[in-house]
């Protein structure tokens, strides 16, 4: 089932989400429902926050990319009580630029470390701990940050983010095009 996409300024989208128990009701439908609505928006990564749960699972699908990213080729994982646990600090840093589903229309430069490590469940309650870099670190700071209460938007330059306010003040007021179902403040 395609869900709605919350948008910036919904409340939600600032909630700390939770981690879940191994026995959450229904999770692999959610997860195919990510996917799904994923999909439906074109979007490469979506975190439970933007479909209006504050718990901590994300789901990203990079296979989209591999024309251009080879290594991606069938790349799909949902990751379920996902942390970043350690960055690393002698890893270069890169900048480059983010869009979000949840604040459509919005493309900003974002500087990001490009090794990370992570530690989550994957559908079955698999634990892993994993060191990731390259582009799949990047998606994953961008999705893990959603389950800090935490938007791309938070991260640049306070002129950036004076010279975007009114296109965010639109977004929550519901003003705005996108290709998929949305769910804002006044709706």
């Amino acid at each position: 089932m395609i869900l709605p996409i919350y948008t910036y300024g919904h409340p939600v989208l600032r909630k700390v989400a939770q981690d879940i128990p191994a026995d959450y009701p229904d999770l692999k439908a959610l997860v195919s429902d990510m996917f799904e609505t994923l999909t439906a928006s074109e979007g490469v990564g979506l975190a439970a926050p933007q479909i209006g749960k504050a718990i901590r699972v994300v789901v990203i699908d990079l296979d989209v990319l591999s024309e251009e990213f080879p290594e991606y080729k069938d790349f799909r994982k949902a990751y379920v009580n996902a942390h970043i646990v350690e960055v690393d600090e002698n890893a270069k840093k890169e900048t480059m630029e983010e869009g979000c589903l949840s604040i459509p229309g919005i493309h900003e430069v974002v500087t990001r470390p490009t090794r990370i490590r992570v530690v989550y469940r994957d559908e079955d309650f698999r634990e892993h701990d994993e060191w990731v870099e390259g582009y799949l670190a990047r998606v994953m700071q961008h999705e893990f940050d959603h389950l800090e209460g935490n938007m791309f938007v938070d991260r640049l330059s306070p002129l950036r983010k004076q010279l975007i306010k009114n296109k965010l003040k639109s977004i929550i007021q519901g003003r705005f095009r996108c290709g998929y179902r949305t769910k804002n403040v006044r709706k």
